[in-house]
Parts: structure tokens; C-alpha cells; sequence
């Protein structure tokens, strides 16, 4: 599974401004750039990345945060990138600040596809360098690219 099978040009924020810097507004802002690409309500899907994060924070640490959950009425798994203007205080495991955001939604049945693109998108934001390119991209189409371009090791089997 790679990047491009779950993330669209349309899906990606290059300078995100989130209301009051508050987590809930992020999550908010999120879900209305969701909500066409899912053909949804953003209240749903706000609905869904709140149930999530009671569970425990999506704050990874290093500034990265990845929201994410399941709704019943998704054909696939989608996307949505943004980089942050300004970092947002958002309960990550080490308590810094985040301004790098990969939300997923996945399809209600997904099971082992959602653990997977989970994982892609966690191999892909655990890399200093490519987090360098994004926190430094000028455009949404460079962190597009910067995003889906294929891992070094792209000759073995990706999960």
C-alpha cells in the first residue's frame, strides 16, 4: 500500500490555520476538507476522530499527529494531509506541539487495510528527512509529491 492509494492532490493543506491553535478546531478543519472527498457530513466525521481520541491521544510525537477512524459509509481509505501555519498543542505523547497531520478514515470493514495504511503513513512521518521536506515544501503540490514518492526501498514488498 502506498501513500498515493490513499491520499489525493485535493487532500492536501500546505498552510493549514487553525482557529484559536485548539485541537478540536484542527480536528474540525479536518473534517470540513474531508467531507466532499468522503461525500459526507463533517459533523460525522468530526463525530468519528473525537470517539478516537478518547480512546488515547493520535499525537505521535516530533510534531506529528494522525487522526484517524472508521465510518461506515466509505467505499476506501482517504487521505487528508495538512502542514500547520502555526503548531497546536495537542496532547502528543512527548507534549510538543504538532504541525504535521495525516488524518485517515477508513471504511467500517476495512480491518487489516486500515492497520496497514496506519502503519505506511507512520513509516513515512517517522522519517527525519521526509519530514524535513515537508516542513519546508512551499506548495500543496510539492507535499503531494513529497508524500507519495516511492520509499528507497521500493523494490521489496510495501505493506
Amino acid at each position: 500500500m502506498q501513500i498515493a492509494d490513499l491520499l489525493s492532490p485535493e487532500g492536501v493543506v500546505s498552510a493549514l490555520k487553525v482557529k484559536d491553535k485548539s485541537k478540536a478546531h484542527l480536528l474540525q478543519e479536518l473534517a470540513e476538507r474531508a467531507a466532499p472527498l468522503a461525500k459526507m457530513p463533517a459533523k460525522r466525521i468530526l463525530e468519528t476522530l473525537v470517539e478516537r481520541e478518547r480512546l488515547g491521544t493520535t499525537g505521535v510525537g516530533q510534531g506529528i499527529a494522525i487522526p484517524h477512524g472508521r465510518l461506515g459509509d466509505i467505499k476506501k481509505i482517504i487521505g487528508v494531509f495538512a502542514r500547520l501555519e502555526t503548531p497546536i498543542e495537542y496532547e502528543a505523547v512527548d507534549n510538543q506541539p504538532v504541525d504535521l497531520v495525516f488524518m485517515l478514515l477508513a471504511p467500517e470493514g476495512a480491518g487489516a487495510d486500515h492497520l496497514k495504511a496506519l502503519a505506511r503513513v507512520s513509516r513515512l512521518l517517522r522519517n527525519q528527512t521526509s519530514c524535513e521536506k515537508l516542513r519546508s515544501a512551499a506548495t500543496a503540490e510539492a507535499l503531494y509529491a513529497i508524500l507519495t514518492e516511492p520509499p528507497a526501498n521500493s523494490n521489496s514488498v510495501a505493506a
